[in-house]
């Protein structure tokens, strides 16, 4: 539970909340008086509740003198002495913490826990204050408390939580382990912050000493994720896949976020062997599911490299996998048809897009026209031009200009006339060169009064 929530449930009791009405509202030192002359009384677990919201968080000096009245009348909980103590931290009154620190332990009863320090910790790393925070690593033997990996752990994730600090906990680290045996968390926590300092230099080495001394563990994918995620971050893609390789004999695997690095690299560097082979293991061998950015790019590429069968298998597998695709994915696909093309595979999908109430975009919607001009299927352009007109697809000149062309190469003059007259309506201005060829096309074909009819429309405007 986060320190600073009001309860159990997300709300105080109604003792606690009478409490913490009179911590907000009087000065700290008349908080006692007030406390006492409420005519109720505190419990252990109300106690708790009052310490851990937000109130004591912003008001520590009244958090101090609520624990003393309550401490007259109630035995204070372990989780109510730390509470305490991580108030205080925080709000860098770090005496009074030590003095309560030092309080805990002439109770005795085991109250000073390994919880106890990563709350110190925390409290002097936040503030930029690693030389104390170390200090205080150091000296929990004093406070019967032994430290472990655990404590380590705490210390170095407390650490590592600012920027430029990866060299300071491996300092720490270089030291430490002397004494205390580090664990796989302790390498994790290591891997992230050379990546976050993006020093695939140090990752290596951190890597290779983790191997030696925790041996592999599928479980252990945050460190593997960190490191292969520094090297790709350092465009070194190839060691990245090196080292995937050696993990996947071993049975361990990185997450998500390596794999959508991998991937976006791959891509923009139009890898597609490396893509699709990364592609296969993460899905076949490590079992993840990839999120819509990462199909989008991975079919997006396989249209570039004129793999459309295998985009297809793809986009149809995406609903399997929890994720739909958008139009940036159709728009991928259709793009890649077109550019192959393949315009019955085009048509056929182009209705797909329309049933799934995705658009294609302006650019593909030229181009389709274009293609379908081309392999004499005119009805299917003339279905592309309803669909802009009817979904306001723009800009839609080019796919103007690709429609009169392909109707005058069919000799389709009724048409032209009556498309003509529509995009002229919508304000498109069909360039000069059209204008010219219409008028030779037509001249030719004895019709030329078709084709001043369309100027005089156009001169209209």
């Amino acid at each position: 539970m986060s320190a600073t929530e009001e309860g159990a449930d997300g709300e105080a009791s109604p003792r606690a909340e009478a409490f913490l009405e009179i911590l907000g509202r009087v000065q700290p030192g008349d908080a006692e008086a007030e406390l006492s002359s409420c005519g109720i009384g505190p419990t252990a677990e109300v106690a708790e509740q009052v310490l851990r919201s937000r109130v004591c968080y912003s008001r520590p000096k009244s958090a101090v003198r609520f624990f003393v009245w309550a401490g007259r009348s109630v035995k204070h909980t372990g989780y109510s002495w730390n509470l305490l103590v991580d108030i205080l931290g925080k709000a860098g009154m770090y005496e009074p913490m030590w003095d309560a620190v030092r309080s805990m332990k002439q109770e005795g009863g085991g109250l000073i826990t390994v919880a106890t320090f990563a709350s110190i910790f925390s409290s002097y790393c936040a503030v930029g204050n690693l030389k104390e925070a170390v200090k205080a690593f150091d000296v929990m033997e004093r406070y019967g408390v032994k430290p472990d990996a655990v404590a380590l752990n705490s210390l170095l994730s407390a650490m590592c939580r600012g920027e430029g600090r990866a060299q300071a906990a491996q300092d720490l680290f270089e030291r430490a382990k002397a004494s205390i045996a580090p664990d796989a968390d302790t390498f994790g926590i290591l891997l992230e912050a050379w990546e976050k300092e993006g020093n695939a230099q140090r990752a290596k080495s951190t890597f290779g000493e983790m191997v030696v001394r925790v041996g592999w563990d599928a479980s252990n994918m945050p460190a593997y994720d960190a490191f292969l995620s520094t090297l790709v971050r350092g465009d070194q893609l190839g060691e990245a896949l090196k080292f995937l390789q050696v993990m996947r004999t071993k049975g361990c695997f990185p997450g998500i976020k390596f794999f959508a690095r991998a991937i976006d690299l791959a891509v923009r560097k139009r890898d597609y062997a490396n893509s699709l082979a990364i592609w296969e293991m993460m899905i076949s061998d490590a079992g993840l599911i990839p999120n819509l950015p990462m199909y989008n790019a991975i079919i997006d590429l396989c249209c570039n490299a004129g793999n459309t069968d295998y985009a297809l298998r793809m986009l149809d597998e995406m609903p399997f996998n929890g994720v739909f695709a958008d139009s940036i994915t159709y728009n991928a696909m259709l793009e890649g048809l077109i550019k192959q093309r393949k315009a019955r595979e085009a048509e056929a999908f182009l209705e797909e897009m329309s049933k799934n109430e995705q658009l294609p975009s302006a650019t593909n919607c030229a181009a389709a026209i274009n293609m379908f001009s081309k392999e004499f299927n005119p009805s299917a352009a003339i279905d592309v031009w309803h669909c802009i007109v009817e979904h306001q697809i723009t800009p839609a000149d080019e796919s103007a200009r690709e429609l009169i062309v392909g109707l005058l190469d069919f000799g389709r003059f009724s048409e032209v006339e009556k498309y003509s007259d529509e995009m002229f309506g919508m304000g498109i201005e069909l360039p000069r060169s059209t204008i010219d060829n219409m008028k030779r096309i037509f001249d030719k074909a004895g019709e030329r009064h078709t084709y001043d009819h369309i100027v005089r429309r156009l001169k209209r405007r």
